[in-house]
């Protein structure tokens, strides 16, 4: 058996949004790897092995599905979203450089769709110009680096998307941030909560930086910020295509 990896989005949470590349990848596989929540999404079958893992192993679940593809399985690492976006695909590259025998892997990378352009899509069109994705996390950064991020963003007139706000380990950085917003934004600009994206629990909420409070993200939530053009159309939030 000829062994490949490949490293997949499962989209934002409605299994009509896996692409057709993904689902095709996943009936083939013969091992699917991931994050306990996201393996959990991958029905079972005969013929497959589910190997789910802690959130914080990211570099050990790539190397094992590396493993697996080197003795010849068919391996899919699934991540929620867009597996490179502040996912799996950059971890199993981190290891493929690290150890250099598994640069000549069958390795593919299937796109899809992340949570800010699910959210976005929900909302109308609030990413409808330039844009910055940032993580909020300090887990593999310093919270002053996302500070700094954040604040150039800003001044510079992005639209924002913000992963990752709010957790219980975390549970006072997101009122920091919104902070560094008001030092930078007028008080008039618009923010959406969009809570767990294409599921039933989904919740769209669009307030002003002035109203926005901490406790209106968590973990399942991505945070849009608006540039200064970012208006109400309606019940649509947009961002126009032509800046000031």
């Amino acid at each position: 058996m000829t062994g490949w990896l490949a490293i997949a989005g499962l989209g934002p949470g409605d299994p009509a949004l896996v692409t057709p590349e993904v689902a095709g990848a996943l009936a083939q596989a013969t091992d699917v790897v991931g994050y306990i929540p996201y393996v959990a999404r991958v029905a079972a079958r005969d013929g497959l092995t589910l190997h789910p893992s802690d959130n914080r192993a990211e570099l050990d679940r790539a190397r094992h599905a590396l493993e697996l593809a080197e003795a010849g399985r068919r391996v899919v690492v699934v991540s929620s979203g867009d597996p490179g976006v502040f996912a799996m695909a950059a971890a199993v590259f981190e290891a493929v450089e690290a150890e250099p025998r598994f640069r000549d892997l069958d390795i593919r990378v299937l796109p899809g769709i992340t949570a800010m352009l699910a959210a976005a899509a929900r909302l109308g069109a609030p990413l409808g110009h330039d844009f910055a994705a940032i993580n909020l996390s300090d887990n593999l950064k310093p919270f002053s680096v996302v500070e700094s991020r954040i604040r150039a963003a800003a001044q510079a007139g992005f639209a924002l998307a913000f992963y990752n706000p709010r957790s219980h380990a975390r549970p006072h950085q997101f009122a920091r941030v919104l902070e560094v917003l008001r030092e930078v934004c007028e008080p008039d600009r618009l923010i959406a909560f969009a809570r767990a994206v294409t599921t039933p629990d989904e919740a769209l909420r669009v307030v002003t930086l002035a109203e926005a409070a901490p406790e209106m993200a968590d973990m399942r939530t991505v945070v849009l910020v608006g540039n200064p053009d970012t208006r109400r159309v309606g019940r649509w939030v947009y961002t126009p295509r032509s800046a000031r």
